[in-house]
C-alpha cells in the first residue's frame, strides 16, 4: 500500500508538490519561531555568568544590561571614577571588573578594562575566559582580543591595532599615534565577548590625551602619554562579585539610593528575566501567525485530496474491482496524506537548517550571539509529532468519503 500511495502522489506531482511546499513553509515558520527563541535565550543567558551586580548610569535595567554585557546600544551617561572607587572598597564586594567603552576598531567593540576582567568574568556554567594564545595584557599599550575578531580579521600576536574614535563601523578619527600591540587572543565563547577589543583603562585613557570634543588637538608620543595621569575620570559601567550572594539586595538598594550621582545596580538574571517579558507578547504573537500558517497548510491539503477525489472517482473504483475493500481505500487516503505531510515536514527542516546556517553566523559576527545548528531539541520533535498527527486527522475527512464509495461510484458514466 505504501508503494501505491507513493505512485499515486508521484502521478499527481503538481498538485502534491504544492501542497508539500505549502506544509514546508508552515514548519519552516513554526519550528523555526520556536528554535530561534529558545536558542537566543539560551545564547543571552549564556552571556554572563556568577555576576552579582552591574552598575551604570541611572537608566532602564534593560539598557543597562544591553550596552554594558551585550554592547547593544549606548549608555546614558558614565560613573566616576571616585563613585565605582567607593562601591568597589565597600564591605562584602569581592571583586569588581570596570567596563569602558565608547571607541572601536574597524566595526568592532574596543573595551576599556582591568586585568580582574581576565581573573572573574564568566559565562555559561561559571566558565572562564581563556587563551587560545598568548596572555593577558600587562603594559598600558597591549591588547586582546575575542576569537572573531582574531578570525576575521586574521590577526596574529604581536600585530599592531589602531584603535578609532566612536563606535560606529566607519570612523575617519584614528588614534593612529599610539597603536596597541596584540599580545592575546581570547579562546571561542560564543559570547559578545569574542566580537570585542580588550584593553587596558589606562590605555583608553591614553589614547585621548590631547582630544577635545571628538578632535585631536595635539599629537602625543608614547613616552608622553606615559608620563601623564592615565587614571580615568569616568567609567561606562562596572560588575560587581559578592563574597554572599544574599548581600545582593542589600547593596542593590544602597547603590540606587546613592547621593552622589544618579546610578542603578541591577540583578542580570531579573534583568534579562524582564527582557523576556517585555518580548513576550511579540513572541507569542509570532508564534501564533505561524500556527495560523500550519492551519493554512492543512486546510490546502485537506482542500487538494477532496478536489482530486472526484478525479481519483474511476482510479478508486478500478482499486476496489481489485479487490480492495473500503478499509483498503480509507487506509490509502489517510497514507497519502501522512505521506504529504511528512515530506512537507522533511522539506520544512530542511529549509529551516539551510536559513540557520546562512543567518548563524550574521547574528554572531554583528551581535555575537551564538545561533546552535543542533539537532532537533525533544520539544521540536513533540512540535513535528503534534504537526504530523494533524496531517493525518486531516486526511481522515477525505479517506472517509472514499470508504463509501462502491465500484458503480466510479464506473458509471455521469450525465
Amino acid at each position: 500500500m505504501l508503494s501505491l500511495a507513493f505512485n499515486s502522489l508521484r502521478a499527481r506531482r503538481l498538485t502534491a508538490g504544492l501542497t508539500v511546499l505549502a506544509i514546508a513553509i508552515s514548519v519552516l515558520l513554526l519550528v523555526g519561531v520556536h528554535k530561534v527563541q529558545n536558542e537566543l535565550k539560551d545564547s543571552f543567558a549564556r552571556t554572563i555568568s556568577g555576576t552579582d551586580l552591574i552598575v551604570g548610569a541611572r537608566s532602564g535595567q534593560i539598557n543597562l544590561l544591553l550596552y554594558s554585557v551585550f554592547r547593544i546600544g549606548n549608555p546614558t551617561n558614565n560613573i566616576s571614577w571616585a563613585s565605582y572607587q567607593r562601591i568597589k572598597n565597600q564591605p562584602g564586594v569581592a571583586w569588581t571588573i570596570p567596563l569602558s567603552l565608547g571607541d572601536s576598531h574597524q566595526g568592532y567593540r574596543v573595551l576599556g578594562t582591568s586585568e580582574d576582567y581576565f581573573r572573574h568574568y564568566a559565562y555559561g556554567r561559571q566558565q572562564p575566559l581563556e587563551l587560545a594564545e598568548g596572555r593577558p595584557f600587562a603594559d598600558t599599550f597591549e591588547a586582546v582580543i575575542g576569537a572573531e575578531v582574531a578570525r576575521r580579521l586574521g590577526y596574529r600576536l604581536q600585530d599592531k591595532l589602531i584603535i578609532a574614535h566612536g563606535a560606529g563601523n566607519t570612523s575617519f578619527s584614528l588614534h593612529e599615534d599610539l597603536p596597541f600591540t596584540l599580545v592575546g587572543i581570547l579562546a571561542p565563547t560564543g559570547t559578545p565577548v569574542d566580537r570585542t577589543v580588550h584593553i587596558r583603562l589606562d590605555g583608553l585613557e591614553a589614547i585621548h590625551l590631547g582630544w577635545q570634543s571628538g578632535r585631536q588637538t595635539r599629537e602625543l608620543t608614547r613616552e608622553q602619554a606615559l608620563a601623564a595621569s592615565l587614571e580615568p575620570a569616568a567609567i561606562t559601567a562596572f560588575l560587581v562579585g559578592l563574597e554572599n550572594r544574599v548581600q545582593a539586595f542589600g547593596l542593590q538598594r544602597s547603590i540606587n539610593n546613592y547621593r552622589a550621582e544618579p546610578l542603578s545596580a541591577i540583578l542580570p538574571g531579573a534583568a534579562l528575566h524582564e527582557l523576556w517579558s517585555m518580548m513576550s507578547l511579540a513572541e507569542q504573537a509570532i508564534a501564533l501567525i505561524a500556527l495560523f500558517v500550519v492551519v493554512a497548510g492543512l486546510l490546502g491539503m485537506l482542500t487538494t485530496l477532496l478536489a482530486g477525489l472526484a478525479a481519483r472517482r474511476r482510479e478508486l473504483a478500478i482499486l476496489r474491482s481489485l479487490g480492495a475493500g473500503p478499509r483498503h481505500l480509507f487506509g490509502l487516503l489517510t497514507l497519502e496524506a501522512a505521506l504529504l505531510t511528512l515530506l512537507g515536514m522533511a522539506l520544512g527542516m530542511a529549509l529551516l537548517y539551510a536559513v540557520l546556517m546562512v543567518s548563524a553566523p550574521l547574528l554572531q559576527a554583528h551581535y555575537g550571539l551564538l545561533l546552535s545548528v543542533g539537532l532537533p531539541s525533544a520539544a521540536e520533535w513533540r512540535l513535528l509529532g503534534l504537526i504530523w498527527l494533524a496531517g493525518i486527522i486531516t486526511g481522515l475527512l477525505p479517506a472517509a468519503q472514499a470508504f463509501r464509495y462502491s465500484v458503480n461510484d466510479g464506473m458509471s458514466i455521469r450525465q
